[in-house]
């Protein structure tokens, strides 16, 4: 959830916390552990906490938190990722890397695909399509790593500028394999 820091100290942080309703803002007591999440330039700290009290005297809602622990880098992913195989495919040299995406994002993915020649470096920029099933996505996207496995190499991408639009089709694609999933496992 989001909410808005109104007071920082060393011994409390109060938030206001942003959102319709009231039932689920006043649900909390004290003891309850948070984590608290927000970024700052290109790091992602996190801080755990614990709900000290909830003063709820007025209609504006404000939880007073106590750190349990120091702030650390955080290994929380920016978007969901689900696991979908979908036809992928990046301009390769004089011709085209061809595979299945492995866990799509709208803000990344893994996939496997055929390779051939000599792998890029990380930081290398490319063009990426995914077929979505109902819709071609073409999206810029950045090799964050790879792993080279003879003919078939696993490349972590993750993705620059995606315009909205694609964005939503990339996220709705993930949502409906989550749904799949969770289905096979009902």
């Amino acid at each position: 959830m989001t909410a808005s820091v109104e007071v920082s100290t060393e011994f409390l942080i109060a938030v206001r916390p942003e959102g319709e309703g009231t039932a689920w803002k006043t649900a909390v007591k004290s003891g309850d552990p948070v984590e608290l999440y927000w970024v700052a330039g290109y790091e992602e700290p996190t801080l755990p906490a614990t709900i000290a009290a909830v003063d709820d005297d007025t209609a504006e809602i404000l939880w007073n938190l106590q750190a349990t622990g120091p702030a650390e880098r955080s290994q929380r992913r920016r978007s969901v990722r689900a696991r979908a195989e979908l036809p992928v495919s990046l301009p390769w040299s004089d011709g085209l890397l061809t595979g299945q995406t492995v866990d799509p994002s709208e803000a990344g993915m893994r996939a496997i695909v055929d390779g051939w020649g000599v792998p890029s470096d990380s930081g290398t920029r490319t063009e990426v399509s995914i077929d979505l099933d109902d819709r071609l996505v073409h999206v810029t996207g950045e090799i964050v790593r790879q792993n080279i496995h003879g003919p078939r190499w696993l490349l972590s991408l993750k993705f620059l500028d995606v315009p909205e639009a694609d964005g939503d089709a990339l996220r709705r694609r993930v949502f409906k394999a989550l749904r799949d999933e969770r289905a096979k496992d009902e």
